[in-house]
């Protein structure tokens, strides 16, 4: 089992939930996608079977200590976020991490790209939170295939299934999420597709998202503001709520004691800009020497996308071999 040290992270400013504080309970990079756009690069292990990667009790008490941490710092969490750097619902714990955290009295998020929501037991543990997300980026086959990359044992129409008999179950808020990449899934004619499987799915919300930090692939290329515009009306003659999920979601990012600890568990799963880093360099009272020397030490790299400089957690050859 790997270390707890860089599972827990934040909070984070969230475009979504306000201040998130992150659960990384998949190690990387393990999904059943390899989306074109992640901002975590390729995934190294395409997997769709359900294991135990991490000890119950260690994500829940790191979670804790975690959450004493931040409130002992005056700051405030949100949602306590399933956002790793795979897909959520391979951790085969999920459910029962969730009723465990439940007693914190703070709201439970999930994050996940629905894959295996036709599985009825995720189904169930998915029921335990309070937001979730679902990932509905194509509804042809062919796009879906382009743009997610998926295991090659799935199959959409049974994930689009899935994630209809949850949304008939499930009593917490349910949103979606599409990502918009020009040239592949920003055509009128999926985009009303998609909008067309939203009014039967009926989520709370619909957000319309574009690539906001460097994907897995640099010929991505974020959907126009034309088509994103277009994207929202189509949307809204369907669905009640959209909304836009294209801005960048500010600096506040918590500092909780040990500023190298805090920005290589934030960047592991969340690439911070320059300005974000240099906010929490200010809170933790100390200068960009600390930046330069884990850049030196090869713990962090330096990426450069639409002309802003991001700053990303090394994802170690060791850690992806190690499951």
């Amino acid at each position: 089992m790997i270390g707890t040290k860089h599972i827990i992270y934040g909070p984070v400013p969230s475009r979504r939930l306000g201040r998130s504080l992150g659960i990384n309970n998949i190690p990387p990079k393990t999904c059943s996608y390899s989306c074109l756009y992640c901002q975590l690069g390729n995934t190294t292990r395409i997997q769709v079977e359900r294991q135990n990667f991490y000890e119950v009790e260690e994500i829940v008490q790191g979670v804790k200590e975690k959450v004493k941490q931040v409130r002992q710092k005056g700051e405030p969490i949100d949602y306590l976020t399933f956002a790793p750097d795979g897909e959520t619902t391979l951790d085969a714990n999920l459910g029962r991490e969730i009723e465990l955290l439940k007693p914190l009295g703070i709201k439970i998020a999930v994050l996940t790209n629905a894959t295996l929501i036709w599985h009825e037991e995720v189904r169930q543990d998915l029921q335990k939170a309070d937001w979730v997300s679902l990932k509905v980026d194509a509804v042809s086959t062919e796009i879906w295939r382009r743009i997610n990359r998926p295991s090659k044992s799935l199959k959409l129409k049974v994930i689009l299934d899935g994630m209809l008999k949850f949304a008939g179950v499930f009593k917490g808020e349910l949103v979606t999420e599409s990502m918009l990449i020009q040239g592949i899934n920003d055509s009128s004619q999926e985009i009303e597709k998609i909008a067309g499987f939203l009014a039967e799915l009926k989520p709370n919300k619909a957000y319309l998202a574009i690539p906001t930090r460097p994907p897995a692939q640099k010929t991505v290329i974020a959907a126009s503001e034309p088509a994103i515009n277009m994207a929202y009306q189509i949307f809204s003659k369907r669905l009640s709520r959209v909304e836009y999920l294209i801005g960048y979601e500010g600096n506040a990012f918590a500092f909780t004691g040990n500023v190298a600890d805090d920005l290589l568990s934030i960047t592991a799963v969340h690439p911070m800009r320059e300005e974000a880093v240099m906010e929490c360099l200010k809170k933790a009272d100390t200068d960009w020497s600390v930046i330069a020397k884990l850049i030196e030490d090869g713990s962090l790299i330096q990426l450069e996308y639409q002309g802003r400089r991001f700053y990303m957690r090394r994802l170690s050859r060791a850690s992806l071999n190690r499951f």
